[in-house]
């Protein structure tokens, strides 16, 4: 593939519900301007975006590709990101690095949460977006109905550039209305308009002149002088009005029966800015902020926002340039951590395959192989320079899972692996957690960690078994108790002698306080480390339900030694065994972690989610009510939002979200403790 300047390359991010037709309508559209010579099928897995095996198995896109498109010598940057909610991460970081968003809707679905979701994040990256009513030849199309249901919940204003030339069964093209013309099938070749459909695009032509007229005030001077705009200023206006307002243009095809191609490759050439067109970025240097404009001359900073790993190929690092110019064999300076390293060979993707270039120009998109410490979210740039570029936010993973490797072979590599999962992937990570001696995994859905598990299984050849997460819950005390313990072992020859006497209090501020009240040296000061090693060790292991002890002094009053037999290891064993007796006495609590949750819905779910926080021993801090959107901050213990993504997902229709941060701990009810510390003795006996 040649090289293409900034002024001709356009990045645009597909993105809506899943099964809206993007990667289909991509699939057709390399095939109309002969990048391939046979159009792909998802079913099948053979289309150049769903190259990876579990895209192939599952029929859906997982992660996002990159399709360059060329059309009449402009290079359009087609980022085909996922639909499904699970996989928003891939989104995010498409939206980071495109400067339109081109957004799918189903002409019989309307208006889906995946799209809602894609609008949404567009407005955040403050990026023009330009819709298509796709797939107008299935069954029940309805392109007023699918229009409607996209201007009613969203607050920009919806002006078709395109009506639809039948639809159903007989849709056959789109009626342009810049040109005032019919393209038939993939619209090469333009007819007049239907006399049937005149009247409705005369109107339809008013509507979208005055919205283009809104651009810019000459025009609209113009407009009202002469009543119309010619082509090349509604163009002009419409460029102006996506950008700097809330007017979003509406085309109309059949993407994967390749209908209104060329009338959507004109729209978007004509609409789409190119990244010469979009406002600076602000990048940060040690010297301070520097605003960075799109020219090969800058200074050079490119924003790496996708890696993959691979055991075969080695991991490949996606980025896109922002200012200066990418070139093989080169030397460049990581500012994020602060390490050099070598572009051997700069690649343009298409799909999975990579085509060299000598040169990546600024506002393209490239990839390299073999980068040893480079990440998603990392900058590129030169050691003197020393820029980096903003990260976006991403959303927590909120639904976790608990893993333990399969075999010894496994458990040695599990660590690294993960590792590189989670620097693929943003909304991806693991921790270890002390308190429950899990390993756990954190997503945004069960689909997302499966598909993580499964890639651990087909690329590093980890095998994982997954189990329910423990709730880290914590063991303290309501009062002061005292126990005694004597550790005596004769097997002949030296045995172990060893008694303490010891009580045990509840303390606040400190987690543990150790106090050595021995009088008249009944226990000598050198056996006082071990008794406070072995306290320590149950400590960390639980007493009463096998969770880590907090808040707890301990004071040694007591004992006996004896002058032969008396070892560390005896007073260790003692103090353990001591510390247990007076801890079952000392009225033994469970204390769970509580969660600050923010909860986001629709407001026509607002009684059922208030309902069903309830029934999770929820305290609702306050409500508010935004434009149909209500929101619900509440504090809720853990234990009753380890499944809580699933449950929000079918009780709003995927339109609920939720954030939650640790809060405090606080006590866990007397019967829900019981049958914890029940729970615990059960495990016991069992492994006895």
């Amino acid at each position: 593939m040649k090289e293409f300047t900034t002024e001709n390359i356009r990045n645009i991010v597909l993105a809506s519900h899943s099964n809206s037709g993007k990667t289909i309508l991509v699939e057709n559209l390399l095939n109309f301007t002969g990048a391939t010579t046979r159009i792909g099928n998802v079913e099948d897995g053979t289309t150049v975006s769903d190259f990876d095996d579990e895209e192939k198995r599952r029929n859906i896109s997982l992660f996002t590709s990159v399709l360059p498109v060329v059309y009449k010598n402009v290079k359009f940057n087609f980022l085909d990101t996922p639909g499904y909610t699970d996989f928003v991460g891939e989104v995010v970081s498409a939206m980071r690095v495109a400067d339109c968003a081109l957004i799918l809707v189903d002409s019989v679905g309307g208006l889906e949460v995946g799209t809602e979701t894609a609008l949404d994040l567009a407005n955040e990256f403050n990026m023009p977006k330009i819709v298509v009513i796709n797939k107008m030849d299935r069954d029940n199309a309805n392109f007023r109905k699918a229009l409607d249901s996209v201007s009613s919940e969203i607050s920009d204003r919806l002006i078709p550039m395109q009506l639809p030339w039948g639809e159903k069964a007989e849709f056959q093209g789109v009626i342009d209305l810049l040109t005032m013309k019919a393209y038939k099938g993939d619209g090469k070749t333009a007819v007049e308009i239907p006399a049937e459909l005149k009247d409705e695009a005369e109107e339809a032509r008013m509507v979208l002149v005055e919205a283009a007229a809104e651009g810019e005030d000459s025009l609209l001077e113009k407009y009202f002088e002469n009543g119309d705009l010619s082509s090349e200023e509604i163009v002009q206006g419409l460029r102006k009005a996506i950008t700097e307002s809330n007017i979003i243009p509406v085309l109309t095809a059949a993407g994967g029966h390749m209908i209104g191609l060329a009338p959507l490759m004109d729209a978007l050439l004509a609409l789409a800015p190119s990244p010469a067109e979009r406002p600076a970025v602000v990048a940060k240097s040690p010297k301070g902020e520097v605003e960075l404009k799109f020219d090969d001359a800058g200074p050079l900073a490119a924003y790496v926002w996708k890696t993959t790993a691979d055991p075969f190929v080695g991991r490949q690092t996606f980025f896109r340039v922002y200012s200066g110019t990418v070139t093989s064999d080169t030397r460049v300076w990581n500012a994020t951590k602060n390490e050099e390293e070598r572009l051997a060979g700069v690649m343009v993707p298409f799909g999975k395959d990579m085509n060299t270039v000598p040169a990546i120009h600024s506002g393209d998109i490239g990839a390299v192989a073999k980068l040893s410490v480079t990440t998603t979210g990392d900058t590129l740039t030169t050691k003197d320079q020393n820029l980096t570029l903003p990260v976006p936010n991403y959303p927590n993973p909120l639904y976790r899972i608990a893993i333990t490797p399969r075999t010894q072979s496994d458990a040695a590599k599990m660590s690294q692996t993960l590792t590189r999962l989670a620097e693929e992937d943003m909304t991806l990570s693991w921790a270890q957690e002390a308190a429950t001696r899990q390993t756990l995994v954190f997503g945004m859905g069960d689909q997302h960690i499966d598909v993580a598990i499964k890639r651990a299984e087909q690329k590093f050849q980890l095998f994982l078994d997954l189990h329910e997460p423990k709730v880290p819950y914590e063991e303290h005390i309501t009062r002061e108790a005292s126990a005694m313990y004597r550790h005596k072992k004769q097997t002949g020859g030296s045995g172990q002698f060893g008694e303490v006497h010891l009580k045990v209090f509840p303390i606040e501020g400190e987690d543990f306080t150790f106090t050595n009240d021995v009088f008249g040296g009944a226990i000598s000061n050198n056996y006082m480390a071990p008794i406070e090693k072995g306290i320590r060790a149950v400590m960390k292991e639980g007493v009463v339900a096998g969770y880590p002890v907090h808040n707890v002094g301990v004071s040694v009053y007591d004992g006996k030694e004896h002058p032969v037999d008396s070892k560390p290891i005896a007073f260790e064993i003692a103090g353990r065994e001591a510390f247990k007796l007076a801890f079952k006495d000392a009225g033994p609590v469970l204390y769970e972690p509580i969660m600050k949750v923010v909860v986001h819905m629709p407001e026509a779910n607002m009684g059922d989610i208030m309902g069903d926080l309830n029934t999770r021993r929820a305290r609702v801090q306050g409500m508010n009510s935004d434009r149909g959107k209500s929101s619900i901050t509440a504090e809720v213990p853990l234990a009753e939002m380890m499944r809580y993504t699933t449950n929000l997902r079918s009780m709003t229709g995927g339109r609920g979200t939720f954030s939650m941060e640790f809060d405090h701990y606080d006590l866990v009810p007397q019967h829900l403790a019981q049958e914890i510390m029940d729970q615990r003795q059960k495990e016991l006996k069992s492994e006895e």
